[in-house]
């Protein structure tokens, strides 16, 4: 086992504009040094993909995981919870940012990269709870599956059900969302670009409705996703697109009456919700980061209401759409990318426990940023240790 620095304190450097090349250059050195200096590896991993080098740091990711599994986070001051998490290899964003909700909480975390090889719980950390921090991707499907009937047995509490980190895959969690209360959720299909040039020459006679958005497989954060017009479109999408293989949508329009796009990033915590960010926009695809926040007071105004009216406000208009969508997927942390179209109900774009949530955006731009994710962690914290308390072992029945 090794102790490492991890996720949350890159990605805060980062955030706050830090130069992370001679972070990156002292690890390696570090490894260099060392040839057994596993957690240097693996820190050197985070650094190189948040400098926008993910082929090396995905490749250093697997020198450290081929010489350890195991790597924790110590608690600030006496730990209160011993946390393990199972994690999937892969690139940050494949799994729940736990390193980000617990900084300098008073949490001992375990992350263990799982293989399909399940361990006995013996050969793991001792622990007080299990979260399963793997997120839904094509890569982490079979990851999922592996470790599903082991967790059914398994001595300390499971959160995360991976049968249920399973639906929310785009073209599941849609239909699992047909029909619900107060809710809009787009049906996507997932579709193979062969399909698509020949649903491209059935337009109009059971084929495609334009305007659609089509994305990649397993992408995110905007990346690859266009919407398209026109049969002409999509053809130039084909081929300038790599992939395979891509999720197709209907295109809802979001426009609020002043002409402006806005996208809620929300997380529902043992089904409680709470507001994470606001992005507003002039286009209709936003992605918090290229919002233009930052030069905005006046967008930013409008997030600061946004978090501090939103027990009374937004997550009280949206009370019934929000309890649809815990009672959909029935996971014990979940994600959700939304927006409020014209009359009013509110527009899943995604539902997935992965999404990055922190408290990193410059205090003297977003003071009013620290109480609303305070209120984020703590609650996270005190669901953790009421989880250890009180759940039975292992995974809930399956239903």
């Amino acid at each position: 086992m090794s102790t490492f620095l991890g996720l949350a304190k890159w990605l805060r450097l980062a955030l706050a504009g830090e130069d992370l090349a001679p972070f990156g250059q002292s690890l390696l050195q570090r490894a260099a040094d060392d040839p057994s200096d596993s957690a240097a590896l693996l820190d050197a991993s985070i650094v190189l993909q948040c400098l926008g080098n993910a082929e090396m740091g995905l490749r250093l990711q697997r020198e450290a995981l081929g010489q350890q599994r195991h790597y924790r986070i110590p608690a600030t001051g006496t730990a209160r919870l011993r946390l393990l998490a199972l994690m999937a290899p892969g690139a940050i964003m494949a799994n729940v940012p736990l390193e980000c909700l617990l900084a300098g909480r008073d949490i001992e975390l375990d992350l263990y990269y799982v293989s399909s090889a399940v361990p006995a719980p013996v050969d793991l950390p001792e622990h007080d709870l299990l979260f399963v921090a793997i997120g839904e991707s094509e890569a982490n499907r079979t990851l999922l599956e592996a470790w599903t009937p082991r967790l059914r047995d398994w001595p300390r509490p499971v959160l995360n059900d991976p049968r249920r980190i399973l639906e929310v895959a785009r073209d599941r969690a849609c239909r699992r969302l047909q029909g619900r209360p107060g809710l809009v959720a787009p049906l996507t299909a997932r579709l193979d670009r062969d399909r698509l040039r020949e649903l491209v020459v059935k337009e109009g006679r059971g084929g495609l409705d334009f305007p659609l958005l089509v994305r990649p497989l397993d992408s995110h954060a905007g990346q690859g996703l266009t919407k398209v017009d026109t049969p002409e479109a999509l053809r130039a999408v084909l081929d300038a697109q790599s992939s395979q293989t891509f999720f197709v949508s209907s295109f809802v329009d979001y426009r609020s009456p002043d002409g402006r796009f806005r996208k809620f990033r929300v997380v529902l915590i043992d089904g409680r919700p709470f507001a994470v960010h606001m992005g507003v926009s002039d286009h209709w695809m936003i992605h918090y980061l290229n919002a233009g926040m930052d030069v905005s007071a006046a967008k930013r105004a409008e997030e600061a209401a946004f978090m501090a009216d939103f027990e009374r406000d937004f997550a009280r208009r949206h009370a019934q759409a929000l309890a649809a969508v815990h009672a959909a997927f029935g996971l014990d942390y979940l994600g959700i990318d939304c927006a409020e179209t014209v009359d009013g109900r509110l527009l899943i774009f995604e539902v997935d426990p992965a999404m990055v949530v922190h408290d990193m955006d410059p205090i003297e731009l977003y003071p009013y940023k620290p109480a609303a994710m305070h209120r984020v962690f703590e609650a996270f914290r005190a669901f953790l240790i009421a989880a250890a308390e009180c759940r039975s072992p292992g995974l809930p029945p399956d239903t």
